[in-house]
């Protein structure tokens, strides 16, 4: 593309789009940025959205786009799917409550279901988002070892709190040697303890993983890691085997992140691909169909670290001269387990146990198309991922196998796409990975792959 053409994606994009321009001024004067979450915000604006169905999205202008961001990978049945709908009505019916503050039925129901379909969770608790999935696992690593340090890989994304966001997309300049990746803070506002205690591994590096763990180990409660990167750069089978033996040779805990992973492999996710059991597993966005949970769930004599205990409770004022409260982890929250949410998450799994081969077929016809689209031009670009998420990398590059490597691409061609594709309806958020959910069929191909020829010809 000529660079006096690129531009031309938002110069149309805004011209489409002036009801959300407006919104968006009255949205800056009540949050910071018009957004209550810095991931929701594109430059030079966000879109903002009126309603959703299937897999099309509504803007405030009377826009229809295909959705592929899927709220990042979330929304794994589409919007406002039926059967999901009815679950959530049910439960209100029948429960009479949507929210019990006790233990309940569904509860139970759920986990069963999880323990079937991810054997390594022998043991789990509910949270309210995979964030703070993946921050309990830490903290149950690291009362289980006694050890205070944690292994990270760079580039990885594991929530926004300080002991884990560190290095996930610093510039070449502060990241050091790609063997030995530096910790580089990515907030205002954290404490740079973290850069001490959050030791970064290069993925899909076995050996300079390996050098580094050695080192760390007797200092290292686990390693986290994404077993495919972002949600569509894999581990290599041999790099996942070996990290599994490593790290039962070292005595550190193997913590996967499934958030992004979780029913978009297959549905025991990562692990049942890989054929791996880590010590613990952190699952969140599609577990819920749409709606916000999380599950940290895992090896019993890990997970029963956070058994609670009479007299260790933080809460029991009675207990408060000789509160024992240390002697267990502590994890609790209002909304754990909540019933409405739970309920929508058994059916959503119920639909996908029918749905999920079709979707999977589904994104193999959209990446096959989408490539076949660009070979014929001439332009070099990479439909990776596997299931259901993939993400288009333009780069010369054989192969991308890790952070370093994905910055070979051009995200500059990449944003003009976007922004391009935008313009004829079809939707991610800019330079962000494309999600497939059960609504997606063969219209939705069809549809999608002529509006990428079309851009494609511009470009």
């Amino acid at each position: 593309m000529a660079i006096s053409e690129r531009g031309m994606g938002i110069k149309r994009f805004a011209e489409k789009t002036p009801k959300s321009l407006e919104f968006y001024k009255e949205a800056i004067k009540v949050m910071p940025g018009g957004t209550t979450a810095n991931i929701k915000f594109f430059a030079p604006y966000p879109i903002i959205m009126e309603k959703g169905k299937g897999s099309r999205l509504y803007d405030l202008d009377g826009n229809e786009y295909i959705d592929y961001l899927l709220s990042y990978g979330a929304l794994i049945l589409g919007h406002g799917h039926p059967r999901v709908l009815q679950a959530v009505q049910e439960q209100l019916i029948d429960d009479g409550t949507y929210l019990f503050g006790t233990p309940h039925r569904l509860e139970v129901e759920m986990g069963r279901k999880i323990q079937q379909l991810y054997p390594s969770i022998e043991l789990l608790r509910y949270t309210n988002s995979g964030t703070e999935a993946t921050l309990l696992a830490i903290r149950l690593a690291c009362a289980y070892t006694g050890k205070n340090k944690i292994a990270k890989f760079e580039g990885h994304y594991h929530g926004g709190y300080d002991q884990v966001l560190v290095s996930v997309n610093p510039s070449l300049e502060e990241a050091g040697n790609p063997h030995q990746p530096k910790s580089v803070a990515e907030s205002k506002g954290m404490d740079h303890y973290h850069e001490e205690h959050t030791i970064i591994l290069p993925f899909n590096d076995l050996d300079a993983a390996s050098d580094i763990l050695r080192k760390w180990k007797d200092e290292l409660a686990a390693i986290i890691v994404e077993p495919i990167q972002g949600g569509f750069i894999p581990a290599e089978r041999s790099f996942m085997e070996g990290l599994r033996k490593l790290t039962e040779e070292l005595d550190i805990l193997l913590i996967f992140d499934e958030v992004k992973t979780c029913f978009r492999l297959g549905m025991g996710g990562a692990q049942e691909y890989y054929n791996i059991k880590p010590d613990l597993t952190a699952l969140g966005k599609a577990v819920g169909g749409g709606y916000p949970i999380g599950i940290t769930g895992g090896r019993k004599n890990v997970m029963e670290v956070s058994l609670p205990k009479a007299a260790s409770d933080v809460f029991d004022n009675s207990q408060s001269k000789n509160s024992k409260a240390r002697d267990v982890l502590f994890h609790s929250g209002t909304y754990n387990g909540h019933p409405s949410i739970l309920a929508a998450g058994i059916e959503t799994i119920a639909v996908l146990e029918e749905e999920i081969s079709r979707i999977n077929e589904t994104v193999e016809k959209l990446k096959t198309g989408i490539s076949k689209l660009f070979s014929q031009r001439g332009m070099a670009v990479q439909t990776l991922g596997l299931g259901s998420i993939f993400n288009l990398i333009f780069t010369e590059k054989d192969q991308i196998l890790n952070y370093r490597d994905l910055q070979s691409a051009d995200f500059e061609l990449r944003r003009e796409l976007d922004f391009q594709l935008i313009n004829e309806g079809i939707y991610t958020k800019p330079l962000n990975r494309y999600s497939i959910s059960s609504a997606h069929g063969q219209a939705e191909i069809d549809q999608t792959l002529d509006a990428f020829e079309k851009v494609i010809r511009k470009l």
